[in-house]
C-alpha cells in the first residue's frame, strides 16, 4: 500500500511538472519547432501572365530558407506554366485559389478539384474571407470542398476568422470556433492531420491594421485547442496554423515568434519579391 501511494504521489508530481512546463511556453515552443513552417502567398486576382512570371523567377532564385515550405497560391490561369519553374529545384509549391464544391457539372467558369489535381497542383486555399464574403460560401459548401481536395489526396488550407464587429463586440472566440465547427472539425483524423488552417481577422486584410501578436497568438491557441478537443492533443500540436491579415516583413518575426503561429498567409506582401522573401526569412 506504501508503495502504491508513492507511485501516485510521484506520478501526480509528473503531471504538475507537465502542465508547469506546458504552461511557461517552453513546452509550445518545442511543439512549434516540430511543425512546418510555412509562407504562402495569396497573390488574389494580380499580375498579368508575364509580370507574373518574373515575380515567380525573382522569387524562386532569392535566397530562401530550407526549413520554410513556401507556398504561392496563384490565378489559376498561372498554375500550368508555373508547375516547371517552381518544380526545378527551387523549393517552392503552388496552391489554387479557390475549388468548386462539386466534382463536376454545368457550373460555366468553375474549377473543379480534379481538374487542379491533374496538373499536380497539392494545394488549395479554401474559405478565404472574400470568397465567403463575395461569393457566399457557406461552411457546408467548404466541408464539400475539403473532402473533394482530401478525395485527390490534395492539401486544404483552410481560412477562418472574424470582421471588425465581431471583434469589437468581444465575441470572436466563440465566432471563429463555430466556423471550425461547422466544416473543419467534421473531418476525420487523417484528414484534418492533412490540412493546413489559417486564421485571418478580416479587419486586418488589406487594410494595413494588423492583429497584435498577443492577439495573433490567443486566438491560434484556441484554435489549437478547439482541435484538440476533437481529435486529442498530439494531433493538434501537429497541426501548422497560419496568421493572415496585412503581414509585412516589419512585423513578422515577432508574429512568427509567438508559440502557435506557425507561418503567414500573406497577401500584398507576397507581391512583392523582396517583401516576400524577408517574410520568408523572418523564421
Amino acid at each position: 500500500m506504501q508503495i502504491f501511494i508513492v507511485m501516485q504521489i510521484f506520478i501526480g508530481c509528473q503531471s504538475l511538472l507537465f502542465y508547469s512546463f506546458k504552461e511557461n511556453g517552453t513546452f509550445a515552443k518545442k511543439n512549434q519547432e516540430m511543425r512546418q513552417k510555412i509562407a504562402a502567398g495569396n497573390w488574389k486576382m494580380n499580375k498579368n501572365y508575364n509580370d507574373a512570371m518574373e515575380l515567380a523567377q525573382l522569387i524562386t532564385e532569392a535566397p530562401r530558407s530550407e526549413d520554410v515550405l513556401t507556398i504561392l497560391a496563384v490565378p489559376s490561369l498561372y498554375l500550368a506554366p508555373l508547375q516547371e519553374l517552381t518544380h526545378s529545384g527551387a523549393n517552392i509549391d503552388l496552391a489554387a485559389q479557390n475549388c468548386h464544391h462539386e466534382s463536376s457539372g454545368a457550373y460555366t467558369g468553375e474549377i473543379s478539384v480534379s481538374m487542379i489535381e491533374s496538373i499536380g497542383i497539392q494545394y488549395c486555399i479554401v474559405g478565404h474571407s472574400e470568397r465567403r464574403e463575395y461569393n457566399g460560401e457557406t461552411e457546408e459548401m467548404l466541408l464539400k470542398k475539403m473532402l473533394l481536395l482530401h478525395e485527390s489526396h490534395m492539401k486544404p488550407i483552410y481560412c477562418c476568422g472574424e470582421p471588425l464587429a465581431i471583434r469589437k463586440a468581444g465575441t470572436h472566440k466563440e465566432y471563429v470556433l463555430a466556423q471550425l465547427q461547422g466544416s473543419l472539425l467534421k473531418l476525420t483524423e487523417e484528414q484534418i492531420k492533412r490540412t493546413i488552417v489559417a486564421y485571418e481577422p478580416i479587419w486586418a486584410i488589406g487594410t494595413g491594421e494588423t492583429a497584435s501578436s498577443e492577439q495573433a497568438q490567443e486566438m491560434h491557441a484556441a484554435i489549437r485547442a478547439s482541435i484538440a478537443s476533437v481529435y486529442g492533443q498530439e494531433v493538434a500540436d501537429g497541426i501548422s496554423i497560419l496568421y493572415g491579415g496585412s503581414v509585412k516583413s516589419s512585423n513578422a518575426a515577432e508574429l512568427f515568434g509567438q508559440a502557435d503561429v506557425d507561418g503567414g498567409l500573406v497577401g500584398g506582401s507576397s507581391l512583392q519579391a523582396d517583401e516576400f522573401v524577408k517574410i520568408i526569412n523572418a523564421f
